[in-house]
């Protein structure tokens, strides 16, 4: 059977792991990078956490929703707009994205595109997925139930990336003060 003929879950669900799995190893390219340079790595014990979390919640809906199920087309475009928006938050870290938390010190914190509106915008993206795609697909107890997994590790993992990032904020606020 031709790709065409595919249901639209086996397509989107395709299309989600193979995204993911390219991010992981871009993710995986420019931690090396990163540590090579003098990068250091904090919270690296609740990352296997992540995984767990995104490849159960792609395994909840492919058990959860029937094969032959229609999605919700508005849904699925939404969630194509998101992917644009994941694009362009990659785009803007360019070689300082990577899926765990790494920072260099003395390294200025991004703070265009969309860092000049929103804190963690990643983050604002993954969760609204979650809770998009399974909707998309009627699965709502899938996008309820990961959606408070999700937030209840965001708050842990925001936390030990703000503690490790406000060095850096101290240094910008010194900076912006010293060129004014």
């Amino acid at each position: 059977m031709p790709p065409s003929d595919w249901p639209p879950l086996i397509l989107a669900l395709g299309f989600v792991v193979l995204q993911r799995l390219a991010e992981l190893a871009l993710a995986r390219r420019n931690t090396r990078r990163l540590l090579a340079q003098g990068g250091r790595e904090y919270g690296a014990g609740h990352y296997p956490l992540f995984i767990l979390l995104h490849a159960s919640w792609l395994a909840a809906i492919a058990i959860s929703v029937p094969l032959a199920t229609q999605p919700v087309w508005p849904l699925i475009g939404i969630y194509g707009l998101l992917q644009l928006l994941r694009v362009w938050i990659i785009a803007t870290l360019g070689r300082f994205w990577t899926t765990r938390i790494i920072t260099l010190d003395h390294q200025p914190l991004v703070r265009r595109g969309p860092f000049r509106v929103l804190r963690h915008p990643n983050y604002w993206v993954v969760a609204a997925e979650i809770l998009v795609l399974p909707l998309a697909f009627g699965a709502w107890p899938v996008a309820l139930i990961w959606s408070v997994l999700n937030a209840l590790l965001l708050r842990h993992r925001i936390g030990i990336e703000e503690a490790a990032l406000q060095p850096r904020h101290a240094i910008a606020c010194r900076s912006s003060s010293e060129a004014a």
